[in-house]
């Protein structure tokens, strides 16, 4: 758990302004809002959305007026995560439709229909819906970045369970009208619930701008050892497995479980030649096949997965 030095809390703890100084300049201490501090450790060991979630809360409580707390500052409360970075100020809504004038830690989000925004009760302010939350981002994003905000919400493996239905979604974009509802409405046609990461839905969303087939996600499979294996993205006509690899199953002390790297790593290659001999083809790509459409149209088409479009430039 991170700890928040606050000096109207501490008294001058963890210092007094010399030694603050002091433990700011030496890199001990990071500044993450006026008068509140941590340690660069704890800092340094959280995620870049529970580091924004920090933020938001410590803003929230030095605020004068009551907030409506939106966007990738509610998205962060709710651990909807994102592809980028996270922005530097807080999001909140107001009633001007321009949004009025953005400053300090503030980023004021217009909205002409302030009234019919579903928020819920958050420490002296309000923060919105899940549900408004993912479709606010989805109306105001390019197409990747709204199906990564609708797939987390929906996403139904989430310990708690989904953040969002799907019922509930499509009748929320069915009855929108103005800004940003045709953005919302084709990001909540492709979105999902079986996403298991962004990088997954970001690999969705990059799989059908190069012209591939829709893939089958979380297809089940059964290994020699009579577990059940899970692949991330699978062609059945073409019995063609594809996944995204990331690193963090190798470094994340929570996804290692108590393994060491070298046993994760292993435990993969004998779980991809079990599946392989089940498929007559296996596809598996990392973050720079993402940032590059080429490379990742070279991995499944070199692989022999059919495509209605010519691979791109770059």
């Amino acid at each position: 758990m991170t700890t928040v030095f606050r000096r109207r809390e501490n008294d001058g703890e963890p210092a007094n302004d010399r030694r603050l100084r002091a433990r700011l300049a030496g890199g001990d201490l990071v500044r993450i809002a006026p008068g509140a501090f941590v340690t660069r450790a704890d800092w340094e060991a959280l995620s870049p959305m529970a580091r924004h979630a920090q933020r938001v809360w410590e803003a929230a409580a030095r605020a004068r007026s009551e907030l409506v707390i939106s966007h990738a500052a509610a998205a962060a409360l709710y651990g909807i995560d994102r592809i980028g970075p996270w922005p530097e100020r807080i999001d909140v809504s107001t009633g001007i439709s321009s949004g009025g004038r953005s400053s300090g830690q503030f980023r004021r989000r217009g909205r002409g229909d302030i009234a019919h925004v579903v928020g819920v009760p958050w420490q002296r302010h309000s923060v919105t819906t899940p549900l408004q939350t993912a479709v606010d981002l989805s109306a105001d994003s390019r197409f990747l970045d709204g199906v990564v905000a609708l797939d987390q919400a929906l996403w139904s493996k989430r310990a708690a369970g989904a953040l969002v239905s799907g019922a509930a979604l499509d009748e929320h974009v069915g009855g929108m009208s103005g800004r940003g509802c045709a953005r919302a409405a084709r990001a909540a046609g492709f979105a999902t619930s079986l996403a298991d990461s962004v990088r997954e839905s970001q690999s969705r969303v990059l799989i059908g701008m190069l012209g591939f087939p829709a893939p089958e996600l979380q297809a089940r499979f059964v290994l020699s050892n009579g577990r059940d294996a899970f692949t991330d993205f699978f062609w059945r006509d073409h019995r063609h497995i594809g996944e995204f690899d990331g690193a963090g199953k190798y470094r994340d002390p929570h996804l290692l479980r108590g393994r060491t790297p070298e046993e994760i790593l292993l435990a993969e290659k004998d779980r991809e030649d079990d599946l392989r001999r089940q498929v007559r083809a296996f596809s598996r790509w990392r973050l720079p096949a993402l940032r590059s459409p080429r490379a990742l149209y070279d991995i499944l088409h070199g692989a022999g997965l059919p495509t209605t479009r010519p691979r791109p430039g770059r």
